[in-house]
């Protein structure tokens, strides 16, 4: 089996965002530990010299100084103002202050929620040096994430196998349970052939089956923010589909129109495979093209559809909750 690691794909991805800000921010914080080095202990020259480089430090929200044991020896600048009160504050527990600093004396913190804000943010940090070298303390910057210029690149989701484990609580007992027919079941050629409609000519582009609980939710491109819950009186009538405008099947989906039926037909066959390990619910998106699975067991899969449907069945069951 292909399983997927998403996490190799997301650090890349925000590997790429922390080195576009590190270009940014290094060389003004570099400026800023340079000139507050000649007025370090001076609370007044330090506000005077902040103040003044603030504007200088791209999209900043707080500029400030600490001490080597990451108290604060300045008030917190800002656009609005001078903020006293965090003269003396105590950040060396922050998450920022945690980190190594790296050689070149600069580092951007990992992603944290501010205290003051609850808000994600980030804050970057210069190491300042007397003329012979010495660390004399830290010149601090706070960023609200929302204000940074990130190119925001839109996270693709990979068409490879994931599986993720279910509750173990639910794992733990699956064999001591049986499939009970739900409505759902009884009904099952209906439904599927009015979802297959709904997809392949009404503009359904994601649709949720969950069969043990009677209900559908489905999402159309001509309104994609808002789903739709189809519970089971809807689902076994097929003049439901009179709602639903009709609309060409896209041409950019990634799942072949000639195929929904198919990948509908597998959802009931894992439904009735087996008595005990048996799919509770099925999800198909057209345009990424992955099939979701949940199993009795809770264990979720999502599978490029091609993959699904090249699968011999028997391969479920050697699945363990």
């Amino acid at each position: 089996m292909r399983i997927m690691n998403q996490n190799n794909t997301l650090q890349q991805g925000i590997a790429r965002q922390r080195e576009m800000l590190t270009q940014l921010l290094t060389q003004p914080l570099q400026h800023v530990a340079l000139a507050t080095r000649e007025v370090w202990g001076d609370r007044l020259g330090l506000r005077s010299v902040l103040s003044r480089l603030l504007p200088t430090v791209p999209h900043c929200k707080y500029l400030y100084a600490l001490n080597t044991h990451g108290l604060q020896i300045s008030d917190n600048i800002s656009h609005a103002g001078v903020i006293e009160k965090d003269y003396g504050r105590d950040r060396s527990q922050r998450p920022y202050m945690v980190e190594v600093v790296p050689s070149n004396d600069f580092l951007l913190s990992d992603v944290y929620i501010s205290l003051r804000e609850q808000r994600p943010s980030l804050t970057a940090i210069q190491i300042v040096r007397d003329s012979n070298g010495k660390a004399l303390g830290f010149a601090g910057a706070d960023f609200d994430l929302r204000d940074l210029p990130l190119t925001r690149e839109l996270y693709e989701e990979p068409r490879a196998w994931r599986q993720i484990k279910g509750d173990p609580s639910i794992r733990s007992t699956v064999f001591y349970q049986t499939r009970v027919d739900s409505e759902m079941d009884r009904h099952l050629y209906t439904i599927l052939s009015v979802v297959e409609e709904l997809i392949i000519s009404h503009g359904v582009f994601h649709a949720i089956l969950h069969f043990s609980s009677n209900r559908a939710v489905i999402w159309l491109f001509d309104d994609p923010y808002r789903y739709r819950l189809l519970d089971i009186t809807a689902l076994i009538d097929p003049d439901i589909c009179l709602l639903y405008p009709n609309r060409p099947y896209p041409a950019d989906a990634l799942v072949p129109a000639n195929k929904v039926r198919a990948i509908l037909h597998g959802f009931e066959q894992l439904r009735f495979l087996d008595e005990t390990l048996y799919l509770r619910s099925g999800t198909l998106n057209i345009f990424n093209g992955i099939v979701g699975l949940t199993f009795s067991c809770d264990g979720s899969h999502y599978i490029p559809y091609d993959e699904f449907l090249n699968k011999e069945h028997a391969f479920w069951l050697m699945q363990k909750p």
